[in-house]
């Protein structure tokens, strides 16, 4: 199916506003464009840049992003209020395009208890705030907050009065994550069924994922007519989060019987993901679907036998969609022959048949002892002297930080049993010491991820650290553990460009 014979799926990001709502995940205005300005390159045809009212910096954010962004709406959040409205018009006055959202809470819960309100109430109050913002912009989007708990008749008569008002796209979020896909995609059947004007207005699906159904009601929204899916970078979001735009994404991509498409540039959803990571320090969980660590590893030995036969038999994404280089066939004691034999010949190691059962047989033994296998560690298995493999040791490290202070970091390595130093500045004492250890290696790396997990807890916590670099198209790993985190951050980067040939 073609492009032109599909409709469009209309990307509403909201990182930058519901995604920002994760606790201790805050960012400021600088970091906030820096996110606006990838997601523009994602392709993404609206962004919610926040809820101006909220915060001095929220409005600020909202104001400065619509002055760097130029393709994608931005959005202005506010609650059925005038105020809210001219404080959000305010916010959007440098804006190519803006958005009015808007919109109040619609089921029983928010109702009574929440408004202390009448069904015939909060009606009103709906159709007043969207007739209101329609004095300023023309693109207003109504969202009925927990629609998904909502009454169907009620719901679709508030929807057929706003867009009556001039609503232009109506959002039926499931803000509790409490349908049912089957629920969600009946709910926007029966709007598309029963409201008189609902082809003056585009349908959108907010779908929470407090019982991890957020992308699947979302997919069931869209089957039953919802063309604007809002959804955050890795899935972010209140308590368990949102839809994730990069699984509603690739599941279109992929799965070329749903008759609809997006404008998303897929090469650079990796990218994308791993920066909103970083900023907002919410590391990816390694099983998460497109975007996590392990989604395109494979260490069982079937597994690995039929990838390396055929990518497809275990890989319904090619990972060069998302931006990634390549799979990675980690070697585990669940590992295969041909995943084993895969990994010599990368080293330039060829062997044949007898030598590679013998070498597999010492290979199991020491990935049960071990966890993991290294490239020396193959090097070792092929027969190779470990007193000629070349090394890199960290000797010494001494970092400058501080509030007032360049960070600066000295680094004193062991080449090859040759002691080499150098010193480099850097944004924070961590990228000072990449910096020094990469003016003293030959090869050039590119680094791909940097996790930081605590092992322990307390004062004296130990800190694990993981890194994944680029060389050439190929991808290695580095790990290390230690109560200095800046000790722990930079060994385990030596460990990873130590294997790089």
């Amino acid at each position: 199916m073609t492009a032109n014979a599909a409709e469009k799926l209309i990307i509403f990001d909201t990182t930058l506003r519901d995604g920002e709502q994760v606790p201790g995940s805050q960012l400021n205005t600088l970091e906030k464009i820096e996110v606006a300005r990838a997601l523009e390159e994602l392709g993404v045809d609206v962004l919610e840049a926040g809820f101006p009212i909220s915060s001095p910096g929220d409005f600020k954010s909202v104001v400065e992003i619509s002055k760097v962004v130029n393709k994608p709406i931005i959005s202005a959040l506010t609650r059925a209020q005038e105020r809210d409205i001219d404080v959000a018009v305010e916010s959007l006055k440098f804006a190519k395009r803006g958005r009015i959202h808007t919109g109040i809470g619609t089921s029983p819960y928010h109702i009574y208890s929440k408004f202390n309100s009448t069904p015939e109430a909060i009606l009103e109050r709906a159709v007043k705030a969207v007739t209101y913002a329609r004095r300023f912009i023309d693109d207003v989007e109504f969202f009925a907050e927990d629609a998904g708990r909502s009454d169907n008749e009620y719901l679709a008569r508030i929807v057929e009065a706003v867009i009556a008002a001039g609503a232009t796209v109506i959002n039926i979020p499931d803000t509790t994550g409490y349908c049912t896909p089957y629920e969600y995609g009946a709910k926007i059947k029966y709007l598309k069924d029963n409201v008189k004007n609902i082809d003056k207005a585009v349908l959108s699906a907010h779908c929470h994922n407090d019982l991890g159904m957020a992308t699947a009601n979302a997919l069931a929204g869209v089957m039953n007519g919802v063309r604007q899916v809002e959804c955050t970078i890795n899935g972010i979001g209140e308590r368990a989060g949102n839809t994730a735009l990069e699984e509603i994404v690739m599941i279109l991509k992929c799965r070329k019987d749903i008759p609809v498409y997006t404008d998303i540039d897929t090469t650079k959803i990796l990218k994308t993901s791993r920066l909103v990571s970083n900023l907002m320090r919410m590391p990816i969980q390694p099983n998460k679907a497109i975007v996590g660590r392990n989604a395109f590893a494979h260490s069982s030995g079937i597994h690995q036998d039929g990838m390396l036969k055929n990518r497809e038999n275990y890989e319904i994404i090619d990972p060069a969609d998302i931006g990634l280089v390549d799979s990675s066939i980690v070697l585990t004691a669940r590992s295969g022959r041909a995943a084993l034999d895969h990994h010599l010949k990368r080293l330039g190691y060829a062997m044949k048949p007898e030598d590679l059962d013998i070498a597999y047989s010492k290979f199991l033994v020491l990935a049960d002892a071990q966890k993991s296998v290294s490239d020396d560690d193959l090097r070792t298995l092929a027969g190779v002297d470990g007193a000629n493999i070349k090394r890199i040791k960290l000797d010494y490290l001494q970092v400058v930080c501080g509030k007032n202070a360049i960070p600066m970091a000295t680094v004193r390595l062991i080449i090859d049993g040759e002691a080499c130093t150098a010193t480099a500045s850097g944004n924070g004492p961590i990228d000072a010491s990449f910096n020094a250890v990469k003016q003293l290696i030959k090869q050039k790396v590119n680094l791909e991820e940097f996790l930081i997990q605590a092992i322990t807890r307390g004062s004296n916590d130990v800190g694990k650290v993981h890194i994944q670099v680029e060389n050439s198209g190929s991808m290695y790993y580095g790990f290390s553990a230690n109560t200095d985190i800046v000790t722990a951050s930079v060994e385990a980067f030596i460990d990873a460009v130590s294997q790089v040939a």
